[in-house]
């Protein structure tokens, strides 16, 4: 498309006072550098920014496809993702623990070689599943420890020092299962028994695991040392 061009020009150029002459070879180039020359670089500056402008967009594009999806927060939400159905074994309940009142746990100092431990009695008449069982559990413990931690913190780091032995002993009655909690309480050891919220399984109110400790084994066996393991 340029080379018809130049050559127009040139011819036009060649006339002088009417009169045509050849122009010289070097007359040609000299030419071509003046007009083809700077045309062939402003279309290569055109083709380098089209060439710069589609990788830009490619790029962004290709990011903006690997971005998760955010849900607008005024967007109804779907009722499944909201109320997901509770596994079997999860305990949504909320268990209390007894406030019978007890003499003071401070009193208990074991000696610096001496062991400790926490001792779970289980009811074994409610039918507690192992799920079921397992969450009581948890919850005795936990109550004990924040017992402890407020009376006797220095007992609880010495039974955090010697492995934190827990141990599931297995009783038949509620009725059981207070008497030990009594004679834990006058051995001024901590006695924390959960009662079920009964939203799942139990019965509410039904009195399911009793947490006796941390203390001294020395302590804690006279207690619940002619129980057997769960």
């Amino acid at each position: 498309m340029l080379r018809p061009l130049f050559e127009h020009i040139v011819t036009s150029c060649s006339q002088t006072n009417g009169l045509w002459r050849e122009f010289e070879p070097w007359e040609f180039e000299s030419l071509r550098d003046l007009i083809i020359l700077p045309m062939a670089s402003s279309q290569l500056s055109t083709y380098a920014a089209l060439i710069v402008g589609s990788l830009c967009i490619g790029y962004w594009a290709g990011v903006g496809s690997t971005l998760p999806i955010t849900r607008s927060s005024n967007l109804p939400s779907s009722p499944e993702l909201l109320e997901p159905v509770a596994p079997e074994n999860r305990d949504d309940e909320s268990e209390s623990e007894d406030d019978i009142p007890e003499n003071d746990l401070s009193k208990v100092e074991p000696s610096a070689d001496e062991d400790c431990k926490l001792v779970l009695v289980v009811r074994t008449d409610l039918g507690m599943t192992s799920g079921k069982i397992a969450a009581q559990c948890s919850h005795a413990t936990l109550a004990c420890y924040k017992a402890l931690s407020k009376t006797n913190p220095k007992l609880l780091r010495h039974w955090e020092r010697t492995g934190q032995t827990k141990i599931a002993v297995r009783c038949a009655s509620e009725d059981e299962l207070l008497l030990l909690q009594a004679t834990a309480q006058s051995l001024n050891v901590c006695a924390r028994s959960i009662q079920d919220a009964g939203r799942t399984q139990i019965a509410a109110g039904s009195r399911t695991v009793l947490g006796v400790g941390p203390a001294p084994v020395r302590l804690v066996n006279q207690v619940t040392g002619k129980l057997k393991l769960l």
